[in-house]
């Protein structure tokens, strides 16, 4: 018989506790606290997050049951609606974030050799964000429409593995285009990102930057057509154009030539105009880079499905953006689990697989180790069914 630690344990031994307390003293985050610190705290908020409790009485009414296992877990305090409340207004967020960012790092390295949709030995990053709906009475902080209040999750994702390298959170007034002047552009990089980042201005300082961009071009967008490349059209490619903006404005803030690419995507029956500053990559990789922002749409589906950033614990900022970045934190446990311990499960399988599991004592691969099978109708034909 396993004598050993649970499997909540042993996946919470993965993070660097260590560093995790160097963000802690930077935030002063357990000062004259005395049961309930900032540790205790993100672990009860990851056991949240990885079995889908829905509030905090949902949590307190959980760990209660489990009551002499809590130590082993490292959650030595009480686990109260009151505690987690109140660590939920005070605990500074700016701990989770940093602590998050150092998983990002982390996950980052463990798959830096992940494939591409081409064979590109650069650095591919997807930029996009997601809005989070919330009740205007309840959370007035974050105002979005004159009835209505949300928060938005701006994201820059590694498209290799799916790692999510940059996250601002902001209310839903601010815009997208807003974001391109929070993180500082990495030479050498791909960013992939939709109309509502076609700022000219700003894509010029990305391309000082010695980075390159694509995007989609907008409808009433005017240019002057410099010279065309020959095209294969049998790859989907219309036409390969080198253009200069035509109206003065935005001459002004991009002088230089920018390629023109008109592609058309069978499966959607769609005729889609791409703008980047690369010169170099045929138009039809370009093309397929573009298409490969569909794995930061997918993240963001997945957090929302199978993660607890859609209902909240407490209604302050302070609150939400804990819950937020824990989510994130979760999430990159996950992705940092699935490589270190070279499991062949999805994200979502594991997840499931630990919803279930955090208290068995049993080695963690033990549990991803047995076959799944597949649960048998085993209906008398005599048993009237409920549902035509």
């Amino acid at each position: 018989m396993y004598a050993g630690s649970t499997i909540f344990t042993q996946i919470m031994d993965l993070l660097p506790w260590r560093r995790f307390q160097t963000c802690v003293t930077r935030y002063q985050g357990d000062y004259k606290v005395k049961t309930f610190k900032c540790a205790e705290h993100f672990r009860v908020l990851a056991f949240a997050q990885l079995t889908y409790r829905e509030s905090l009485r949902d949590i307190e009414t959980c760990l209660r049951v489990m009551g002499s296992r809590l130590y082993h877990m490292g959650i030595k305090s009480t686990v109260s609606r009151n505690n987690l409340s109140k660590a939920n207004e005070n605990r500074d967020w700016r701990i989770y974030a940093d602590f998050a960012q150092i998983l990002i790092d982390r996950a980052t390295l463990l798959y830096a050799n992940e494939q591409l949709a081409i064979d590109l030995k650069s650095t591919v990053y997807a930029l996009d964000s997601t809005t989070i709906d919330l009740c205007m009475s309840m959370f007035p902080w974050a105002r979005f429409r004159k009835t209505k209040s949300a928060v938005k999750l701006h994201t820059l994702m590694n498209l290799r593995g799916s790692i999510p390298e940059f996250i601002h959170i902001s209310d839903g007034k601010m815009h997208d285009v807003n974001v391109l002047d929070l993180f500082v552009p990495m030479p050498g990089a791909f960013y992939v990102m939709d109309r509502a980042y076609l700022d000219f201005e700003r894509l010029y300082i990305l391309h000082q930057e010695k980075a390159f961009f694509i995007s989609r071009a907008k409808t009433n967008f005017k240019f002057k057509r410099r010279y065309s490349h020959e095209v294969d059209s049998s790859t989907g490619v219309q036409c390969d154009q080198t253009i200069l903006l035509s109206t003065y404005y935005t001459a002004k803030k991009y002088p230089e030539p920018i390629r023109r690419i008109r592609f058309y995507d069978v499966d959607r029956q769609k005729r889609l105009v791409f703008l980047t500053n690369n010169f170099e990559l045929p138009a039809a990789e370009i093309a397929a880079l573009y298409k490969s922002r569909w794995h930061i749409e997918n993240f963001f589906k997945w957090i929302k499905q199978h993660l607890r950033i859609k209902s909240f614990f407490g209604t302050s900022e302070n609150a939400v953006k804990v819950q937020i970045w824990t989510a994130v934190s979760t999430y990159l446990l996950v992705a940092i689990m699935k490589k270190e311990l070279m499991l062949e499960q999805s994200l979502y399988t594991i997840l499931q697989v630990l919803s279930l599991s955090l208290f068995e004592k049993m080695p963690v691969l033990e549990a991803f180790s047995k076959k799944y099978v597949p649960v048998q109708n085993n209906q008398r034909c005599n048993q009237l069914t409920l549902f035509d």
